[in-house]
């Protein structure tokens, strides 16, 4: 069974914003109308809840909560936003757009919309700079090993395409893939160094796919002309883009475009709709896009769900199916969409199935199908009766949730006892090795409640002293970017004792060059400790042992996506605690956003 999500409304009443906003525009529109405030309320909460846009059918003849009366039936609802004059038709300059199925846009969001549609389909074209025969040998030299036909396939589409889209699990080879591309694309140039860029929406997630790209050049002789054409370092998409403080405008843009022959994005799930419709105004027309992410993981925090709606639907044309056969082979193992419509997009976007880390036929793996085909009963099922210790379930409720915690003390003693003596390396290897997710920040089983918790036990048995602020082994997340200190939202340090008596702790930090660097806690910017951590938090993270934490009721955010994304963290083992009805329909349930993007670029 398959649900999307019902309308969960969070917001207890109306906001301060949202008021405001509904305030201003009846006074732009010169006449009070209940019609265009309880309109302006839901568009403007609709941005805020993750949404592009809002349906209005959904919200006909219902009362909206926090106002106090209920919207008009759809026909009249519609009749009377059409008179006013803040409301216009799709391409009006005015503050609320209006389309003919009934969504409701705030004006920039539908300009984010439409223009990002537009420069998709436009991107998604064939490249006419492209020697096949030499892609050809590049092809047999990188990927000898027939079962890497994916990845092959994955490659020659990112060559031969302006755009291409690579999505897939975890462990499914993307970095791995992407270097050999750009060492194709080195070749493809002949002697001229390509202008490439390595970017991610957030630090943490940047300072990873330096790491990967970073690893996998190790593999390639100092004299290869991929090493000369890689960057160095890995950029934030607002870094990249020159975001200018206090503004939601970039340094480059379509006026002034960005240097770049490649672009590559990682973690592209991230990336919200305003964000990567300002990266693809701005990115040069014949510059190559490579976005790698998994279709299936949660989307961003802001609006939109760009990853998803590009990745919706799948099958090249017969053309580029036959181009893409010339050149890696296996022509029955490519097959073409047969179906009367076709977008640009199908020829753009590889899928990749196989992973690395752990097969469809493991536990994890097929843990991680059944939830990401709606199955929550089946899922549950296999979480229960899991007999190779790689599956666990717990049903937890709030009174039990602190004798629950004393298994996970258990996991951290060997860590807490390593960080009075061990290395830096030694101790994230550890602190690694398990870590505790959850679906909320707040709320009794969210992550600030957990971290509490844990710290008071962990106290209350002699193993860290909390009279500080600080003591060895406190784990901490950075939460804001500072990139004086090259610190970023997202990156976790722990407090390590120093071997001299008058500096007592460093807070220790993975460095992209391998090594440990410690920064003195006073130098920190905003932080928190994280026993625990967010799943959202945990996006592009792995770890030995997962332990998920879920609320004992469902939420807006609770969905397949949430569950597949915590699951798919973890490397051998993944113990999930929670309400068994509140599990089996998150995973029936599809994070669905209003948005007409995948419309828009599939029809």
């Amino acid at each position: 069974m398959t649900t999307t999500q019902p309308l969960f409304d969070e917001t207890p009443r109306v906001t301060a914003l949202e008021g405001h906003f509904a305030g201003f525009l009846a006074q732009l529109a010169g006449a009070e109308d209940a019609a265009l405030r309880a309109a302006a309320v839901l568009a403007c909460r609709a941005t805020n809840n993750g949404d592009v846009c809002v349906r209005l059918h959904d919200y006909a003849a219902h009362a909206v909560k926090g106002l106090d009366i209920p919207a008009p039936a759809i026909g009249d609802w519609i009749t009377r936003l059409r008179r006013s004059s803040v409301v216009g038709g799709p391409g009006d300059f005015r503050p609320l757009v209006l389309d003919d199925e009934g969504r409701l846009y705030l004006y920039r969001y539908w300009q984010y919309e439409s223009q990002l549609a537009r420069d998709l389909l436009e991107r998604a074209c064939d490249a006419d700079d492209v020697d096949a025969a030499l892609l050809r040998d590049g092809l047999e030299r990188l990927f000898p090993d027939p079962r890497d036909f994916e990845q092959r396939c994955a490659a020659a589409m990112a060559v031969l395409r302006r755009l291409c889209v690579i999505s897939g699990g975890p462990g499914t080879g993307k970095t791995y893939t992407v270097v050999k591309i750009l060492a194709l694309l080195a070749a493809q140039a002949r002697g001229r160094k390509l202008a490439i860029a390595l970017a991610a929406p957030t630090g943490k997630a940047a300072e990873r796919v330096q790491e990967a790209v970073r690893k996998a050049l190790d593999h390639y002789p100092a004299h290869d002309p991929v090493r000369a054409c890689v960057p160095a370092e890995a950029h934030t998409l607002h870094r990249l883009l020159g975001a200018r403080p206090g503004s939601v405008y970039y340094r480059h843009n379509r006026d002034h475009p960005l240097a770049l022959d490649v672009l590559v994005v990682d973690e592209a799930s991230m990336a919200d709709l305003a964000l990567m419709a300002k990266l693809l105004a701005a990115l040069p027309a014949r510059a190559r896009l490579i976005l790698l992410g998994d279709k299936d993981q949660l989307a961003s925090v802001e609006a939109g769900a760009v990853l998803g709606d590009i990745c919706a639907s799948a099958g090249m044309s017969a053309a580029f199916a036959g181009r893409l056969a010339s050149v890696v082979g296996g022509h029955e193992s490519i097959s073409p969409d047969t179906g009367a419509r076709h977008s640009p997009l199908g020829d753009s976007i590889a899928l990749l199935h196989r992973s690395y880390r752990f097969g469809a036929d493991t536990p994890i793996g097929t843990l991680a199908a059944n939830v990401n085909r709606g199955g929550g009963a089946t899922s549950l099922a296999r979480l229960k009766d899991d007999a190779s210790g790689r599956l666990a379930w717990r049903p937890t409720v709030v009174h039990e949730l602190r004798a629950a915690l004393e298994s996970v003390l258990d996991r951290l003693a060997d860590y807490i006892e390593h960080s009075r003596s061990g290395s830096p390396h030694e101790v994230f290897e550890r602190f690694n090795a398990f870590r505790v997710l959850c679906a909320h920040r707040g709320g009794g089983f969210g992550a600030v409640a957990v971290n509490r918790l844990i710290e008071s036990m962990l106290a209350e048995k002699g193993l860290i002293d909390v009279r500080g602020d600080w003591y060895p082994g406190r784990p901490v997340m950075v939460m804001r970017n500072d990139y004086n200190m090259q610190l970023f939202n997202g990156d976790v340090g722990i407090a390590l004792p120093e071997r001299s008596a008058d500096r007592p702790l460093k807070v220790y930090f993975p460095a992209q060059d391998g090594t440990m660097r410690g920064i003195f806690p006073t130098r920190l910017p905003e932080h928190e400790t994280v026993y625990a951590m967010t799943i959202h938090k945990a996006q592009g993270s792995e770890f030995g042992r997962v332990l998920i934490i879920l609320p004992q009721e469902l939420s807006r955010i609770m969905s397949r996506e949430l569950i597949y994304t915590g699951i798919t963290r973890a490397r051998e083992q993944v113990e999930i605690w929670g309400a068994e009805e509140v599990f089996m329909r998150s995973v029936e349930r599809r994070l669905a956003r209003t948005s007409a993007l995948q419309q828009r670029l599939w029809g």
